[in-house]
């Protein structure tokens, strides 16, 4: 039985014609899953990753030899000194939030050259929220520099910014979170990194690098960052990892962002691991082939919906760098009918029905479809957004191409009833 006989027959027509005219993007997208996979595979041998590091430790997690080959590991294929990979991180913006705290001082100063932080990340900083605990109340000053009209960085007045505001961190994010700017390459990224070096050599770049890894061929820390933060709810996770994240970059800022997880005089030499390690270390060696799914998962959902008549961002044709497809819906109506749609054909939760309301460190409601085997997993197929215009949602990961595919006609066919 043809799995797409329950759906229209315009969609199994539009469905036919993509999967044509998409081949060339699958072709290059298997071509660097490869290239990634035999880079992790590298590092595992590399590293002697062995069946003892799999099992983890308890108590204060003195002599935690798996957790610290797993360091090694990360710092091995992200090219850098060293790293810090954690399930006492509970999330992408608590792993940002270390990282940060460990770069700066108070009376220092942090600069965001690719606009607005998204909304959680404003909360870490002061500017949104009752600011107990966030960089403002430590004294740390704060400054943005707004994107161009097309989302891009806006070089031309970066310049002055730089040399009066005098940032001691620079930070870059990757991906466009709820915004419906494109994200960031990592062509893109070095060109960043090269022009802020030229005016200001001191400063710390720092990189939000969640929903990124693996999606290219190269890390942030491989073309200057200083440091870059994830989740492995994300793509380092695979769906295989059950909590957690990982700092990586230069090995002084790591250890300073150890500390600030941890405390002085302990820093990164402990933190137990329980029964977490197995799923973190499994994880990464198959992040390659989850994020490749979930790409081209996107690259196909954006061929049919543009095909169907709805704005999509990127194009199915465009250079990918994260997981997150935008679909602009203009509806708030169609942005719950389609998380219902990507819920209702979802493994776990199927019989949900999402709707939109508050959510911690939002200012507007969320509808979220997220029936995931680790919850808030964005490495799964989720579908979610801030009700707001342009009633974008954003649909991002999937374990396997198939399920985005599946999942993804099926909406198409609801939101066009």
């Amino acid at each position: 039985m043809d799995w797409t006989e329950s759906l229209p027959s315009n969609i199994q027509q539009a469905i036919k014609e993509v999967d044509q005219q998409i081949k060339p993007q699958i072709a290059a997208m298997n071509q660097r899953l490869d290239n990634n996979q035999a880079k992790v595979l590298a590092a595992f041998r590399a590293q002697q990753v062995a069946e003892s590091h799999l099992h983890g430790s308890t108590g204060y997690g003195s002599f935690d030899e798996g957790r610290d080959t797993l360091d090694k590991v990360y710092a091995q294929v992200f090219g850098c000194q060293a790293a810090l990979v954690r399930p006492q991180f509970v999330s992408g913006t608590h792993t940002i939030a270390v990282g940060l705290y460990g770069c700066l001082k108070p009376g220092q100063k942090l600069l965001y050259i690719t606009g607005k932080p998204y909304d959680t990340l404003q909360e870490v900083i002061g500017l949104t929220g009752n600011q107990i605990g966030s960089l403002k109340e430590y004294g740390v000053q704060f400054q943005y520099q707004p994107l161009t009209d097309q989302g891009a960085v806006d070089f031309q007045n970066l310049t002055q910014t730089l040399k009066t505001f005098q940032p001691d961190v620079i930070a870059i994010q990757r991906s466009r979170g709820y915004e419906v700017r494109p994200s960031y390459t990592i062509a893109q990224i070095k060109t960043m990194i090269n022009f802020v070096k030229q005016i200001s050599p001191q400063a710390i770049i720092f990189v939000d690098n969640c929903y990124g890894e693996f999606s290219e061929e190269q890390e942030p820390t491989e073309v200057g960052a200083d440091l870059i933060a994830g989740s492995l709810f994300k793509n380092a996770g695979a769906g295989i990892a059950t909590t957690g994240g990982y700092l990586a970059g230069r090995s002084d800022l790591i250890e300073r962002a150890a500390i600030r997880l941890t405390a002085p005089g302990i820093g990164s030499h402990e933190g137990a691991t329980g029964n977490y390690l197995r799923g973190m270390i499994e994880g990464f060696f198959l992040a390659p082939q989850a994020t490749a799914n979930a790409i081209k998962g996107a690259i196909f959902a954006a061929a049919l919906l543009e095909k169907l008549g709805f704005e999509v961002t990127p194009k199915w044709n465009e250079p990918r760098t994260d997981l997150i497809q935008t679909i602009i819906l203009k509806s708030p109506e169609k942005m719950v009918q389609f998380a219902r749609a990507i819920q209702k054909y979802s493994p776990i939760d199927s019989f949900v029905t999402p709707e939109a309301s508050p959510m911690d460190g939002y200012e507007d409601p969320i509808v979220m479809a997220a029936g995931t085997f680790v919850e808030g997993s964005t490495i799964e197929l989720s579908a979610d957004g801030p009700v707001r215009p342009p009633y974008a949602i954003y649909l991002q990961g999937g374990l396997t191409y198939a399920h985005v595919r599946i999942a993804v006609a099926h909406a198409c066919a609801d939101i066009l009833q």
